[in-house]
């Protein structure tokens, strides 16, 4: 029988650019442009508003309000100001490149944010909760999943460099760790920001996330990366871009299994399931039962897959369950537990504004 193998030859750069020098008259040229646009971002607001008032300030109807635009152009003008300041030469920005695993990370963040976005409205929520919800679940993102990494993978070392732990761009992330510091995060945003249970938050973020998620595993695959051991199957993958393919698996031509695929198709089937739960069946009046869903469709098909995926540190060789399955355990009996409560607790009654109601 001849078995049709993929060889995984993408770069995980997009493109490059080599080094690039931007003058000191570029950097304050780039002030120049946070400025204006920080500046058009209130006009637009402010006339937004204008234009509500005059058509009779219908609550629901309310242009969003959020500053996000105005702030993201302030610190972005403050970091070219003091580059400007500190360079009379200008800098020198080195090899830049647009990487598949960011853009990926990127598109997941775009189109969270527009589901997000669509379900406060169709509840009639504030609007400018959105821009807040993005912050808080961006730099914990960022932060927790780094922190995880170091303190769960590679902490042996990392307690012997600590300067290395904020070096998020050399790679070491942990979804774990992300999800660790979201759930920390939304517990904050939720009484500084909505006043409401953090369940009510979780059941609608958690939806974009699981979309998030697949794009994430698909980022791993651009950068030909956590992948499984050698089969035989027709689907199996070689990676000759991946030090680690080169070193175990080349010398016997070995094709691995796509692990990245496993999981991203794992985590798309659980979009459209908690999609199908919030627009059609109106789970979230049910809570937690959305967030128990999103637990149990994660993290149990993770330990599943974990079984036929390379350890990614050498301690795990020896463990029965690696790291990243100890870590799953809880978050599944938490699902568990959330879809028990849910489904034993009386219905609520919502109300919607905006069309879709409840069934």
């Amino acid at each position: 029988m001849n078995l049709l193998y993929v060889t995984w030859t993408v770069r995980p750069e997009i493109f490059q650019v080599e080094n690039l020098h931007l003058s000191q008259l570029m950097l304050f040229v780039g002030v120049l442009l946070c400025i204006l646009w920080a500046a058009a971002d209130v006009i637009s607001r402010r006339r937004e508003n204008e234009k509500w008032r005059a058509a009779g300030s219908k609550p629901t109807e309310k242009p969003d309000d959020s500053p996000f635009g105005f702030y993201l152009a302030l610190v972005i003008g403050i970091i070219i100001l003091f580059k400007a300041v500190g360079s009379p030469e200008g800098m020198d920005l080195g090899p830049i490149g647009v990487r598949w695993y960011g853009l990926m990370f990127l598109i997941g963040f775009v189109v969270g944010y527009w589901i997000v976005w669509a379900m406060f409205k169709h509840e009639g929520a504030p609007e400018e909760w959105v821009a807040s919800l993005l912050i808080y679940v961006a730099v914990a993102t960022i932060v927790g999943a780094r922190l995880g990494h170091c303190f769960f993978y590679e902490w042996d070392y990392y307690s012997q460099h600590p300067e290395k732990i904020i070096a998020f761009w050399e790679g070491g992330l942990a979804s774990h760790g992300g999800t660790i510091a979201i759930i920390i995060s939304i517990f904050i945003y939720s009484k500084v920001v909505t006043k409401r249970s953090p369940l009510w938050t979780f059941d609608r973020l958690v939806v974009p996330i699981a979309l998030v998620a697949a794009l994430i595993r698909m980022g791993n695959l651009f950068n030909s990366e956590i992948f499984g051991y050698a089969t035989t199957l027709p689907w199996g993958f070689k990676f000759p871009l991946s030090r680690e393919w080169q070193i175990e698996y080349a010398p016997t031509d070995s094709a691995c299994h796509p692990t990245q695929l496993y999981e991203a198709g794992t985590y798309l089937l659980l979009f459209g399931l908690l999609m199908w739960m919030y627009w059609k069946r109106n789970a979230q009046a049910r809570p937690g039962l959305i967030l128990g869903v999103f637990f149990i469709g994660v993290f149990f098909p993770r330990i599943l897959i974990e079984f036929v995926k390379n350890p990614q540190e050498e301690f795990e060789r020896s463990m029965l369950l690696n790291m990243g399955q100890i870590l799953s355990v809880p978050f599944v009996l938490a699902g568990i537990l959330l879809v028990y409560r849910a489904l034993t607790r009386p219905k609520l009654k919502l109300t919607f504004p905006n069309k879709f109601p409840q069934k």
